[in-house]
């Protein structure tokens, strides 16, 4: 790619490769290649790492209506390639400032066959990936599109183990478990959820995701005739009857389609790639954006002392209230109780019934009077709504709850990702900015680095997690390793976090109220650290947290991060996160359902000693699961510590800078 002081060489060589219809494209530390070529009329690329070919001509088209599809591409112009570095701040993220280095193509295409058909394809190389995506300009005497099919192919030369989301359908909350297997042994036009990774042999590992997800479907990945495809959600049947899939004006981009590639798996985790696709903030007023913990209450069955009459009430809140300004904890969630929401509804089951009102609170509930109780105590309060009983009045909802004075709002059973549903949830985060509201999206899908663009947005479900511990035993210290390396890999993953009352798998028991979770206290502890979350729940209920050994942690965890690290993971089997904010470090290591011994090397610290708060599983935490030790010592940069867990176990540091 271009090198700095030889742009006359360069010039010659994309000429050279121009004449023959080829470009190539190269990451900045060179061991990235995206190779361009039209075979037989057809665009199709090539993907290499460390000179090692991954993927081989893979189609990229586009069948659009009264267009159809590129059947005699070429290349139209010089591609003007660039490099660009940036440095950029996340007002949310695994980062607070990101330093963006790429290579960058844009390779214009038009058909010997239909000069009215023009289309771009934009390519960025970085480290850590490649990502390219699809720009449709102005054609001859249209305005607007409909997209019939997209048309991406991943080619692999070699066959790869498959770890992926398997879905029966495209309306889905995107939780289930993830299936590991040869790509082979996936059944064709399976739909598999991104990010999904894939580890070729060489220890060479990929994820493939998308981001920038705006006024467009979302994408899966299907295995058709052996080949791994994009399939795209179609609009519903009210907006199209025949399977269309995008409707929108020109010019217009799709979402980046996301290739991440390394040979340590860590480095997804590390990765900034997806919110660095992404557009700056669009909100420029950001000092009210305050991600941090909150309650859930829903998920303990709402439990009070017998002392407090129960109900959707002030009292019941201003217990958790109370509870949240003693410890640290930024947020207090009111969601329903007795099962029923705080809202007017008759509906059953959380649904929107016939009349739905969700400005009204149901009645003994005052909401202003609870907003105001948790700004005196320095607690923000947010609610939990379904979408269908928010969207239809949204303008009027949302300046409602500015009113009151809420923070934000969890926003639960979306399940699509259509064009449609993903302009609502645009539509959503928009508006909740300019009444100063953030928003969790639950029931939903994979998150596309928008938190860039939309600080606002702190958190997605789109995970199976521990709320499942409720009603099933699904979610088990193996699961929560999929996760990590699958579905955390796209973003913030909301995941019911803080059960405090932790057994062994094979001892779990499934309990609506005050539910158990598997694995150990200090896997749960470590869980705030590893997973990538902007809005964690502390969603126990109070007595089950206070005294409690290990509760400290959790009063200490941060909403956001200035950095973050993996210094050992190994798939299937663990992961150790170090995150940084401000001069501390906190670094949590969680195993799969095996005892294991891991030595941790410290070489990532910078200079200076640092106090240690180290948690770990007790001696007999495989039995007693709520067991751990606590050690304080002082280490530096050259210590190695000995991390010892138990089946489900896990590890949890706190480091403070000493000599600041």
């Amino acid at each position: 790619m271009l090198k700095k002081g030889a742009p006359i060489f360069f010039c010659f060589l994309m000429s050279a490769r121009l004449f023959g219809q080829e470009v190539d494209l190269i990451s900045p530390n060179g061991r990235l290649n995206f190779h361009f070529k039209t075979d037989h009329g057809l665009p199709v690329y090539s993907v290499a790492f460390n000179k090692n070919l991954l993927i081989r001509n893979s189609l990229l088209n586009l069948d659009i209506e009264g267009l159809g599809k590129l059947k005699q591409a070429f290349i139209s112009s010089v591609p003007v390639p660039k490099e660009v570095k940036e440095n950029y701040k996340l007002i949310v993220g695994k980062a607070a400032n990101v330093n963006d280095h790429y290579k960058q193509v844009i390779i214009p295409l038009s058909d010997k066959l239909n000069k009215d058909y023009k289309i771009n394809i934009e390519v960025r190389a970085f480290d850590d990936g490649i990502a390219f995506r699809y720009f449709l300009p102005k054609q001859p005497g249209r305005s607007s599109f409909t997209l019939l099919d997209e048309q991406t192919e991943f080619r692999f030369t070699a066959e790869p183990i498959v770890k992926a989301l398997l879905l029966p359908n495209f309306t889905t909350s995107h939780e289930g478990l993830y299936t590991t297997g040869p790509l082979s042994s996936i059944r064709e036009d399976t739909l598999m959820d991104m990010p999904a990774l894939f580890q070729f042999p060489g220890k060479i590992v990929m994820a493939i995701t998308e981001a920038a997800l705006l006024d467009y479907a979302g994408m899966y990945l299907v295995k058709h005739h052996g080949i791994l495809q994009s399939r795209l959600s179609p609009l519903p049947a009210g907006s199209s009857g025949n399977g269309d899939k995008v409707k929108a004006t020109l010019p217009h981009y799709s979402p980046w389609r996301v290739i991440m590639i390394s040979n340590k798996p860590g480095t997804f985790i590390e990765s900034n790639i997806i919110t660095s696709l992404n557009a700056p903030s669009a909100i420029k007023d950001t000092d009210w954006i305050k991600p941090g913990t909150t309650t859930f209450p829903w998920w303990n069955g709402t439990i009070i002392p017998d002392s407090i009459a129960g109900g959707n009430n002030f009292e019941t809140n201003k217990y958790y209230i109370d509870f949240c300004a003693a410890n640290n904890i930024k947020y207090h969630s009111i969601v329903e109780y007795g099962g029923h929401e705080w809202y007017t509804n008759d509906g059953e089951g959380y649904q929107p019934g016939n009349n739905v009102d969700i400005t009204k609170p149901v009645p003994g509930l005052d909401m202003k009077q609870i907003c105001d109780y948790g700004k005196k105590k320095g607690v923000g309060i947010r609610v939990w709504t379904h979408w269908k009983a928010l969207y239809p009045k949204l303008d009027t909802a949302f300046a409602t709850f500015e009113k009151w004075g809420l923070s934000g709002m969890m926003v639960d059973f979306m399940d699509r990702d259509d064009q449609e549903m993903v302009n609502i949830q645009t539509e959503i985060l928009e508006k909740a900015a300019t009444h100063h509201l953030h928003i969790q999206f639950h029931g939903a899908y994979k998150p596309t680095g928008l938190h860039r663009t939309y600080p606002n947005e702190f958190t997605r479900e789109g995970a199976m997690n521990y709320e499942y511990d409720k009603w099933d035993k699904l979610v088990t210290p193996d699961a929560d390793l999929n996760i990590v390396f699958t579905r955390m890999l796209a973003g913030s993953t909301d995941y019911h976090q803080g059960g405090f009352r932790a057994l062994p798998v094979d001892k779990f028991i499934v309990q609506d109220k005050r539910p158990y979770v598997m694995g150990t206290r200090c896997h749960m502890l470590a869980m705030y650290v590893v997973l990538e979350n902007y809005l964690p729940m502390v969603a126990d209920y109070p007595d089950a947290y206070i005294d409690q050994p290990g509760f400290e942690v959790i009063k200490k965890i941060p909403g956001t991060w200035d950095h973050t690290l993996v210094p050992a993971a190994e798939i299937d089997r663990y992961v150790s996160v170090a995150r940084l904010k401000n001069d501390n470090w906190y670094i949590g290591t969680i195993t799969n359902n095996d005892a294991r011994e891991i030595n941790l090397d410290l070489k990532f610290l910078p200079a200076g000693k640092y106090g240690a708060e180290i948690y770990s599983d007790a001696d007999d935490a495989n039995e007693n699961a709520n067991h751990l030790n606590k050690e304080i010592r002082i280490i530096d940069n050259h210590t190695v510590l000995k991390l010892r867990m138990v089946p489900g176990g896990g590890n949890m540091i706190i480091l403070n800078k000493l000599n600041k």
